[in-house]
């Protein structure tokens, strides 16, 4: 590979660290060709971009995007992550959808690979494998703010609720107590 395509491509690969939020690495090796034109086409389908490339230019271009102050935040990723094949999964929706993804093609093609290494999903790292499960039960932010919504209308709801129940039950007590017919003397 000449040093322009190697240019090429950790430019490329710092483009897709600056445009996307979130980003998963795995291990892609032994996948058959086949299975790993299905696994793309999976990708393609749910929004996510995958992009094998050596270990040192995702480092590099990890570098590039982030600078040398955040990048030493991804130490651990580049140290233990970037061995052996890698693959990267881009999303933008929903930092659950790559983690999603990798468990329907494992649960499809019955393969243990894809292997999760790594994942960074608003600037949280996950490393190993272990984390798929979590990974993929994380909530978009528009789920955690109709979340939070949800949270905040349910107290305003009861009050409003017992108030109205209430209004009832305060005006038939009033009447009660206004007519002449139940006044004792």
């Amino acid at each position: 590979m000449t040093r322009l395509e190697k240019s090429k491509i950790i430019a490329q690969l710092a483009n897709h660290f600056k445009t996307h939020d979130y980003f998963y690495i795995i291990d892609p090796s032994g996948l058959s060709a086949e299975e790993a034109n299905s696994f793309r086409r999976k990708c393609d389908q749910s929004g996510i971009v995958y992009q094998v490339a050596k270990n040192t230019l995702i480092a590099k271009a990890l570098l590039a995007t982030l600078g040398e102050e955040k990048a030493t935040t991804y130490t651990p990723l580049t140290d233990t992550a970037l061995k052996g094949p890698s693959g990267i999964l881009f999303g933008k929706e929903a930092g659950s959808v790559p983690a999603k993804l990798l468990q329907a093609f494992k649960k499809q093609t019955k393969l243990p690979k894809p292997v999760l290494k790594a994942a960074s999903v608003d600037d949280a790292l996950f490393i190993g494998p272990t984390h798929l499960e979590t990974l993929s039960k994380l909530k978009s932010k528009a789920e955690l703010m109709a979340d939070l919504v949800a949270m905040l209308q349910s107290p305003m709801t009861r009050v409003i609720t017992a108030l109205q129940s209430g209004q009832h039950q305060l005006a038939g007590i009033v009447k009660t107590l206004a007519d002449p017919a139940t006044e004792k003397h």
